[in-house]
């Protein structure tokens, strides 16, 4: 890790750059072990994963497969390391890109010391991508834990009713019914996840919430803000991509990044009439990225036709996916 992604994962825990905040006692019997969160595109998993760490760390929005790569999320609980890890939606790929983003999710879960599949249990029946899911981890004799999100939105007999159905597949050990956004029930799910990891060394320090670069976290931020303006106008496939990154002596950063689209009509529905639309993702992002990186952030967006991007190698490194998928 770099030093200034160090400053990153500081101020994101609320320490100061110098990080003079107290060591934590190391445990006496730490545990540490990953946990895959797999669903179905709009289950809920960035948002749980956030509640989960306490932190925003991967981005939410209406918007189906928004999470594009698996993005780690590192939570403490008494003397546990939970590293969560948060997938992109599974769901059937027609698409490079998309295909990339499933053996992304399914990697993630193959790797996992704990499989949690999540379900949006607002939805009135199982959905085939859920389906998919679990017929596969069946197959797999992989066992997992039943997330029920979204609990404030179901009535109770049908919730229960969802449970006993997944009971059949007879493949969770557990049941969990939570509302990341709300937090009901998180407790029991965080304690669960804190007892089921493996015992064995922290691999990242307490402090620490998330080993994405930030350039990445602030490419993701500005992504995040694109779709929440614009929802259904732009497809999830737009790209954010940081170009420069340039620091002064008074602490200050400036960011240049580019926003690219596959098509004019898209370019000129990020930009808007006279700008203005831009000039809000602008100052919503710039908003955002100055809170975590705890100093002032000058933001350039702009706004690039790249019409095959998806079919580029390059685009996929950065962000650890398979471009053969």
């Amino acid at each position: 890790m770099t030093d200034s992604d160090d400053i990153v994962s500081r101020f994101l825990s609320g320490q100061d750059a110098s990080g003079d905040a107290p060591a934590r006692p190391a445990p006496t019997h730490p545990r540490c072990g990953f946990v895959a969160l797999v669903g179905a595109p709009n289950a809920g998993k960035s948002t749980l994963l956030n509640a989960l760490v306490g932190s925003k760390i991967s981005i939410v929005s209406p918007k189906v497969q928004t999470t594009r790569s698996r993005v780690l999320g590192i939570g403490m609980a008494g003397d546990s390391q939970i590293l969560y890890v948060d997938t992109p939606g599974i769901f059937t790929p027609k698409k490079r890109l998309e295909r990339a983003m499933v053996a992304a999710a399914w990697q993630g879960a193959t790797d996992a010391d704990q499989v949690a599949v999540l379900f949006d249990a607002a939805q009135k029946r199982i959905d085939d991508d859920t389906r998919g899911i679990v017929e596969k981890l069946k197959e797999a004799g992989r066992k997992a834990v039943l997330v029920l999100n979204k609990i404030d939105l179901i009535k109770r007999e049908r919730l229960l009713a969802l449970a006993a159905e997944f009971a059949e597949y007879d493949v969770f050990t557990e049941t969990f019914m939570v509302s990341a956004l709300t937090g009901d029930g998180l407790e029991g799910l965080l304690k669960f996840f804190a007892s089921s990891v493996p015992e064995g060394p922290w691999l990242y320090p307490p402090d620490q919430l998330s080993d994405m670069p930030e350039r990445l976290l602030a490419a993701e931020i500005t992504r995040e803000k694109l779709f929440l303006q614009l929802h259904q106008e732009v497809p999830y496939a737009t790209s954010v991509e940081t170009e420069t990154w340039e620091e002064f002596e008074n602490g200050s950063v400036r960011i240049g990044q580019v926003i690219y689209v596959q098509r004019d009509t898209q370019k000129a529905i990020i930009l808007g009439k006279g700008g203005a639309r831009i000039k809000q993702i602008s100052t919503a992002a710039r908003v955002e990225m100055a809170e975590f990186l705890g100093r002032p952030v000058h933001l350039m967006l702009f706004v690039k036709l790249r019409e095959n991007w998806a079919e580029e190698r390059d685009q996929y490194e950065p962000w650890g996916l398979d471009y053969n998928a």
